[in-house]
């Protein structure tokens, strides 16, 4: 890659960062002002462009994911490498970038191209400090909880890691691509990596949110010919419609395996919840043709799950069963791929995306939850 510029002194000047911090469990955000430490020789400095609001961000705000306040989230950015750490070698400084979850690189799983198992995930993804328990970021001259999912990306500026930055290509649109992260990623992969549906075959999304509508896309790619959308919501059927599904059911409005057998009588070969919900997961056990292959992305309470009936049905009709974590996706890998599909128009993801300016993330919120919208993306 040549010799790089703007290589960062370790432990020297701090960059000044406007940030949505969070302050208390299920609280609003507020914008304030911070300081993040200059990049140490193994990490990335990121001008933020956009980042996207996922429902993990909401998990953490809700303390399932036991983050201390006062902290940074968000783990879909995307931008500029500003600067970088001494032996940083994959970027450099002007670079468009999206940041994704961090990985060790050195486990089992990482050395096998499965980073999205990484036995190391939650402490780099979770902890809200480096592995060593510093604070890259301070906040009214406080410590904060950064670091998350190794970017923390909330923020007018993010420190990331050559293990969760993906390089892309210069004429990208970068604004809009940080989903690509962690939502679309993980709605893709679960299509084209997780399932590999292959051509000609039938596929069920259950919920279509943006992992969802990413999925039907992504169906589309692998060349699936019935692709079958459910959801009750009249206007993201409509979308999933727009985006590649052959047929759109409303959950509501009788027994899903009834409407699915009326489309495909033997039932699908693939069906994929994204709704974390125990009655549609259990409904989609009818739906399934034998030597099917169920995807679960969506996170059942366990106090809900009916095992017993659900391991009978799977055992009797041979079905697979696959619990999926970032898509199986090796982002170095995946996204790339996913932005070429873009650029040819194989995957539109600004037609699931609103962008709202930072300061407007709890209005942003409110309205990714009432269905507002599929999407959004910040802009610092």
């Amino acid at each position: 890659m040549g010799t790089h510029l703007n290589v960062a002194p370790e432990g020297e000047t701090m960059t000044e960062i406007i940030a949505a911090v969070l302050r208390e469990t299920g609280g609003p955000f507020t914008i304030e002002t911070g300081t993040l430490e200059a990049p140490r020789a193994d990490e990335i400095l990121v001008r933020v462009l956009g980042v996207g609001l996922c429902h993990t961000d909401l998990v953490a705000r809700d303390q399932v994911i036991p983050i201390p306040f006062p902290a940074v989230l968000g783990h879909e950015g995307s931008g500029i490498v500003e600067a970088v750490g001494a032996n940083v070698r994959k970027v450099a400084p002007g670079d468009k970038v999206v940041l994704t979850f961090r990985s060790c690189g050195e486990c089992p799983t990482c050395l096998r191209g499965e980073p999205a198992y990484c036995h190391q995930f939650p402490i780099l993804n979770f902890a809200g400090v480096r592995p060593d328990g510093s604070h890259p970021i301070s906040i009214g001259g406080a410590a904060a909880s950064g670091n998350f999912f190794g970017q923390s990306s909330f923020a007018s500026h993010a420190l990331a890691y050559e293990r969760n930055v993906v390089k892309v290509a210069a004429d990208a649109p970068i604004e809009l691509l940080g989903p690509l992260g962690c939502g679309l990623q993980t709605g893709a992969g679960a299509i084209m990596r997780s399932l590999a549906c292959r051509a000609g075959s039938s596929v069920l999304i259950m919920g279509t949110g943006a992992v969802g509508l990413s999925a039907i896309m992504a169906a589309k790619v692998q060349g699936c010919t019935t692709i079958i959308a459910s959801d009750p919501m009249a206007e993201r059927r409509r979308l999933a419609l727009e985006l590649g599904a052959t047929h759109a059911i409303d959950p509501r409005a009788g027994d899903l395996a009834v409407a699915v057998r009326e489309i495909l009588p033997l039932g699908v070969d693939y069906a994929l919840d994204t709704s974390g919900l125990p009655a549609v997961i259990e409904g989609a056990i009818g739906c399934m043709a034998p030597r099917g292959s169920l995807g679960l992305v969506g996170v059942p309470p366990a106090a809900d799950a009916t095992f017993a009936t659900l391991l009978i049905a799977f055992i009797s009709l041979g079905l697979s069963v696959h619990g999926i974590i970032e898509g199986d996706s090796d982002p170095d890998v995946l996204i790339p791929e996913l932005v070429r599909l873009h650029a040819e128009g194989r995957f539109p993801l600004e037609r699931l995306v609103k962008v709202y300016p930072m300061a407007e993330i709890n209005q942003a919120v409110a309205d990714q939850h009432h269905g507002v919208c599929v999407k959004v993306v910040l802009k610092p």
